[in-house]
């Protein structure tokens, strides 16, 4: 990992010499944050007077604060039901698509965590040159209209469900996330890390209420139904979004796709590590949640707790998104990440994988504690190592490659649960746990690359094996003659 020294001194994204404070207009904690210095020069210049305007940041007040309830509110709609998929999976494999295969199943609930990474990058460039003013109510009005959908499909037609609850859903929710969190970036800069904080556990927060909304309104007034409540639910919530978000700052009325994805990060081994670390865990990330459920179905967990694991695990999130952020501002991002990228792996190889009832809600609650931090730290490294004009694309270029990693990673652990016994469970929950090592392992190597005291000691014990004891010559010093063991 890496020490504070050397992180200081290699972050390109500025910092206060004397103080050692990071950068006022430094981008910390935005998964999609995409504003650059590009879409600034693209910008038309400002009039001498309005300099001062442009450099003042509210950090409060009734405008700003009505803009972060409404962020929250567009993430708790959109990302929250994301969250709650493992509840559809459920009954879409039990019910609604009983022929389809767990993998296909889990395919749609993949498709939007797709989307959302993948046109993020791109919406964030459409923020950059018109605001919110038309992707935050379209957005709103393709997940409100999908749910509707969802709400009309028909039993063992996996094509109805995919294209509404996958692939519509999957944009609405694509429009929504990235510029709810750009925005806040023009009424915040002191207290930033917090009201990004205070946003995205919005998203946590509609992992609790509507996996408990669902359990509890499905047997009393039909799926249909239920997903209608809670399509009107997400109406109001978007309702006040479209009515309290919007932006501060000039825009550049200038779209350009040209620089949304920087591929010269590569040259960098430390992005290359990381990027490749992203991969590995993601690819691995949300299978607990989608399967969580399941699992505790399958060891026979009494409903009346197995049906709020989803629950339990979301709600966990909610700190687990704003604390390891806050800790990664004093000792640096992989300082956290990967600790919590180690506790990971240990609870899915060392409480899941053995677990029968009560260890069930144990692993529920402590992986979401812990797990929060893949959403939140990933961005804020690349932060660390990208220069501040190249960090949205820089971003984008990860998260392209992560999109790929979710896509594919809960349909292929769907495909190892052909049927629901211990023997394909043991084998999910072990290729869930390598997953999440290899990505760990290959985040600890991107801090020993960027740490140059620990590349200095490794250095030194390498030349100490190959030169052997034979080589070993000691060498006097000048000032007391006491000698030292040169390697």
């Amino acid at each position: 990992m890496v020490d504070e020294e050397d992180r200081k001194s290699e972050d390109p994204s500025g910092a206060d010499a004397e103080h050692g404070t990071t950068v006022v207009n430094t981008p910390v904690y935005t998964p999609f944050d995409t504003r650059s210095l590009d879409a600034e020069a693209q910008a038309p210049a400002p009039a001498p007077g309005v300099h001062e305007e442009l450099d003042y940041v509210p950090d409060g007040g009734r405008e700003a604060w009505l803009v972060v309830m409404g962020s929250s509110l567009a993430l708790f709609a959109s990302a929250g039901m994301i969250n709650a998929y493992g509840t559809f999976q459920d009954y879409y494999e039990t019910t609604l698509l009983p022929a389809s295969s767990s993998s296909s199943i889990a395919f749609i609930g993949s498709l939007q965590v797709f989307f959302l990474y993948l046109l993020g990058t791109f919406t964030g460039r459409i923020f950059d040159a018109h605001g919110t003013k038309v992707m935050i109510p379209l957005g709103s009005f393709l997940c409100v209209f999908s749910l509707m959908m969802v709400s009309l499909c028909q039993k063992d037609k996996p094509y109805q469900v995919f294209l509404s609850h996958g692939v519509l859903f999957g944009i609405g929710i694509a429009l929504l996330f990235s510029p709810s969190i750009a925005v806040l970036g023009h009424w915040f800069r002191k207290r930033r890390a917090l009201v990004i904080g205070l946003a995205t556990g919005g998203s946590a927060s509609g992992g609790v209420v509507f996996p408990i909304l669902l359990e509890n309104l499905i047997p009393k007034v039909g799926f249909g139904w239920a997903v209608r409540i809670s399509a009107f639910i997400l109406l109001a919530c978007l309702t006040v979004s479209c009515l309290t978000i919007r932006t501060r700052l000039p825009l550049s009325g200038n779209l350009s796709f040209r620089t949304a994805i920087d591929l010269g990060g590569f040259r960098d081994p430390r992005y290359t590590l990381a990027t490749i670390g992203s991969f590995l865990l993601f690819y691995g990330f949300f299978i607990p949640y989608f399967y969580i459920q399941i699992y505790a179905d399958f060891r026979g967990v009494s409903p009346h707790i197995g049906h709020y694991l989803l629950a339990i695990l979301n709600a966990m999130n909610v700190p687990s998104r704003i604390l390891p952020g806050y800790m990664a501002d004093k000792v640096g991002p992989l300082n956290v990440f990967i600790p919590c990228a180690v506790v990971c792996s240990a609870l899915i190889l060392g409480l899941w994988l053995p677990a029968q009832t009560a260890a069930v809600v144990s692993f529920s609650a402590l992986y979401g504690l812990f797990s929060g931090a893949f959403v939140s730290l990933l961005p804020t490294y690349i932060a660390t190592i990208s220069p501040r004009e190249k960090y949205g694309a820089r971003l984008g270029s990860v998260y392209m490659i992560v999109a790929v990693a979710t896509l594919v990673g809960t349909p292929t652990g769907g495909a190892l649960l052909k049927q629901a016994d211990e023997s394909h469970f043991r084998t999910l929950i072990i290729f869930c746990g390598v997953m999440i090592v290899a990505g760990t392992s290959v985040l600890a190597a991107a801090g020993v690359v960027g740490s140059r005291r620990l590349r200095h000691k490794f250095r030194r014990i390498y030349q100490r094996k190959r030169r052997g004891p034979a080589e070993v010559v000691e060498k006097p010093k000048m000032e007391d003659g006491v000698f030292e063991t040169c390697p």
